[in-house]
């Protein structure tokens, strides 16, 4: 506990990066199934206010609230199962990279300007006596 000598961590930056991102899609996946939970429950809560306690029983709006949640359940589905294949931390990595990329660039290009502009200081010379 109070010894000089700590122990190095046992894991490396690649297992820390796999444990990030599986932690990360655990998450997502927990949220959708939570989502669809809430939509099953909301679906059910929707059909009784509207059929059995008749809120507004002239037009049947629970039926298309049900169908706007469940599109927007889908467009939830379709983000964590499809969108995250495509956009995954392949794709992640790869913008970071190129975003690196045009900013050394333009380091580049400003620090040619600059010498350009500013001539770099000569050292002075020493008066011989």
């Amino acid at each position: 506990m109070f010894s000089k000598h700590k122990k190095q961590p046992t894991i490396d930056l690649e297992q820390h990066e796999q444990i990030e991102y599986a932690q990360d899609r655990i998450r997502q996946k927990k949220n959708l199934y939570r989502h669809f939970v809430w939509f099953l429950i909301g679906s059910v809560v929707l059909v009784i206010l509207n059929k059995v306690l008749k809120y507004g029983e002239t037009y049947d709006w629970s039926y298309w609230a049900i169908i706007l949640w469940g599109f927007f359940l889908l467009i939830h589905l379709v983000n964590v199962f499809i969108m995250n294949e495509f956009m995954g931390r392949d794709w992640e990595r790869q913008q970071r990279e190129k975003l690196v990329q045009k900013q050394q660039e333009r380091i580049a290009v400003l620090k040619k300007e600059v010498e350009e502009k500013i001539p770099e200081p000569q050292p002075l010379k020493k008066k011989e006596v």
